[in-house]
């Protein structure tokens, strides 16, 4: 009998399995993370750079890269309805309204980037203020700040257009554009930054000059891409007749994307604010930029796996596939999880090492290893809960990301990371444990909803279907 059960659940598990698309699913992870490895590269060569002048510029690299991250929720938010209008319109054969929602997207991000730079440029010195940035880093903090403001349009069409790339299945051209800003963004900081092979050595400058010249570099050529890739019409805003039809269901999803980006990436830098307040503060500051560097390597994969689903979800259920978007999702959850939770296994003897590596102070590299050893820990639950995001934002259901993030963040990692910090530690080890235990609540959340909330019914196709019974109504 249980020899017959066996061969019945083998069984089962091959047909199920058989419909997984996992060629194409390699087809989609290996050129993405390529693109996150270049985007990881020009990250970690930033930070070892301005390492190598001081810990101060280093901290200064840091804030103005976390700001930086801040400014993007809304660049964010426009891709991840790009992303689920884009790849279920793909998934339904609707080419058309996949160029509409391009069109639509970039339009806005352009716009959304423009107004963010201008109105933070006017209140940088407040804002480096309420991130109780200390005294010695305002310098240098304000000069890094002002030259990634000039380039987050460049920046905003990078990533926003990157996104739009994927979600057509267009992953080549996107992979182009990554290799060519990374090589321009590392020779930048290695001979205008640090002076190699002879050229003028201009410091911090250097760093901060040669990411506005790739970002731009990066900008131009991804417009040409989505224009030569037939992604982008001559007239890239979409008619005003199908801006009534078409851009709700955008802003349905882009809105809560937005809330979760714009509440998780506050959170952050409530975070650092509580970082930068400790009595240690530069040095945890330093320690926390250079170990969240580190800890992109392992996310690498992840996120390209996180984007994969959301393509895959997306055109499964724009070609009214539920089961397969949800067998889509499992297959993805595991293989991410079990993958690189064996590469965090193997990083992890070597944490000491990474953090010598990264700085040559003994504060620092001591907060280098305590983020490391925390955040590799949770590697698990925070590889899966990516690639259950990516699930969400492939099916439109950005609002369960906005209610467990947000959740996550504010009333898990900054009260005991606060708490923690300082009334039990008195030092930033207490924040690198509420991060740890506030991921591992919140994939928690998540895998919750994915098996048993009907996440489906936030997509585009089912969008559709009541805007046509209200209109019969």
């Amino acid at each position: 009998m249980s020899a017959v059960f066996r061969h019945f659940s083998s069984c089962c598990i091959r047909s199920w399995l058989r419909d997984v698309p996992f060629g194409t699913i390699w087809g989609l992870v290996w050129p993405q993370m390529m693109m996150l490895l270049c985007s990881i590269i020009v990250n970690l060569t930033d930070i070892w750079a301005a390492g190598r002048i001081s810990s101060d510029v280093q901290a200064a690299v840091g804030l103005s890269f976390q700001l930086q991250v801040f400014l993007m929720v809304f660049g964010w938010a426009l891709g991840a309805g790009g992303m689920a209008a884009v790849s279920q319109s793909m998934g339904a054969g609707h080419f058309r309204r996949a160029q509409n929602y391009v069109g639509l997207v970039l339009c806005s991000c352009v716009a959304v980037a423009v107004v963010l730079a201008l109105m933070t440029g006017l209140f940088r010195h407040g804002v480096l203020t309420i991130l109780q940035t200390p005294p010695s880093l305002l310098a240098p903090t304000d000069f890094m700040v002002k030259v990634m403001l000039a380039g987050l349009p460049f920046f905003y069409v990078m990533q926003v257009g990157g996104t739009l790339f994927r979600a057509a299945r267009q992953v080549i051209a996107p992979l182009i554009v990554a290799v060519a800003a990374c090589l321009l963004n590392v020779f930048g900081d290695l001979c205008f930054g640090l002076g190699w092979l002879g050229f003028p050595s201009f410091g911090m400058a250097g760093i901060a000059w040669a990411t506005f010249s790739a970002n731009a570099l990066a900008a131009v050529l991804t417009l040409f891409f989505l224009r030569r890739g037939g992604l982008v019409m001559r007239h890239a805003l979409p008619p005003l007749r199908w801006l009534k039809i078409g851009a709700p269901y955008l802003f349905r999803v882009a809105l809560p994307a937005c809330g979760n980006s714009l509440l998780w990436q506050t959170g952050y830098l409530v975070m650092f604010g509580i970082t930068a307040s400790l009595p240690d503060g530069v040095a945890a500051l330093a320690g926390l930029t250079a170990g969240n560097r580190i800890e992109s390597l392992l996310y690498m994969p992840a996120n390209a796996f996180m984007v994969t689903a959301s393509i895959l979800v997306g055109n499964a259920l724009g070609a009214g596939d539920k089961a397969g978007a949800k067998r889509i999702g499992i297959v993805l959850f595991v293989i991410a999880g079990v993958a690189m939770s064996s590469v965090a296994a193997c990083m992890w003897p070597f944490i000491p090492d990474l953090a010598a590596w990264f700085s040559s102070e003994a504060s620092v590299r001591v907060q280098i290893v305590n983020y490391l050893f925390f955040n590799v820990l949770v590697v698990p639950f925070t590889v899966c809960g990516i690639v259950l995001h990516g699930v969400m934002n492939g099916a439109g259901a950005t609002m369960y990301p906005l209610i467990v993030n947000t959740a996550s963040i504010w009333l898990v990692r900054l009260p005991f990371g606060w708490g923690l910090s300082r009334l039990v530690f008195h030092d930033a080890y207490g924040v690198y444990m509420a991060m740890f235990l506030s991921m591992a609540i919140q994939t928690s959340a998540l895998a919750w909803v994915f098996f048993c909330k009907d996440w489906t019914r936030f997509s585009l196709s089912a969008h559709l279907s009541q805007s046509k019974h209200k209109e019969k109504a």
